[in-house]
């Protein structure tokens, strides 16, 4: 059995937005952190990553801007804007509900 999760549908976004509640990152950085935080259970491909990134930039939820990463090469780093700050609160707050839901059924299983 892989020690890698598959992402359940609809849940990119929320990582990209948690991933970048501590502060602006690019690409790399982003996928970085959501491997760490989850102990290496998560696993985002790239492709799916800049969609994702495009999609929320489209969507206001997320500033890009171009600027030199940790080792001076061009990199577009993305940050929260107000309104993904907003809707990753709200965002979370649905999917600890949802969790608590699917744990419930779960329990004795």
């Amino acid at each position: 059995m892989s020690s890698k999760l598959p992402l359940v549908q609809g849940t990119l976004d929320l990582l990209v937005l948690g991933a970048l509640s501590g502060g602006a990152r690019h690409g790399y950085g982003i996928a970085t952190v959501i491997e760490e935080r989850t102990h290496g259970a998560l696993d985002v491909e790239d492709g799916a990553l800049y969609q994702a990134l495009h999609r929320l930039d489209r969507d206001g939820l997320v500033e890009a801007e171009w600027r030199p990463s940790e080792n001076n090469r061009r990199a577009r780093y993305y940050a929260l804007s107000t309104a993904g700050r907003r809707r990753l609160r709200e965002e979370a707050v649905t999917w600890r509900r949802y969790s608590r839901a699917v744990e419930a059924v779960l329990q004795g299983a």
